[in-house]
């Protein structure tokens, strides 16, 4: 009996693939961003922490990640 694996091979598997992708990206961003602001001594309150963890944008983190040397509170990173 032969397994059909055309799933994946098709474009929703490369999307779901996708997303994962992202979201692994977002988890390894948002985990540095915490590690910058706790090495600058930045306290990071619990909304601040569950902004950071919750953001599915890698790119908004990578950005905010950037904005962590020049920033004195971390409310300062998102603009807040």
């Amino acid at each position: 009996m032969a397994v059909d694996l055309s799933f994946y091979t098709s474009p929703l598997s490369e999307e779901i693939r996708d997303e994962g992708r992202a979201e692994g990206r977002a988890e390894g961003r948002a985990e540095m961003l915490l590690s910058a602001l706790d090495v600058r001594g930045i306290g990071v309150t619990d909304t601040i922490r569950e902004k950071i963890t919750a953001c599915p944008d890698p790119e908004l983190l990578h950005r905010s990640l950037g904005r962590v040397f020049s920033a004195t509170t971390a409310e300062e990173i998102f603009g807040e």
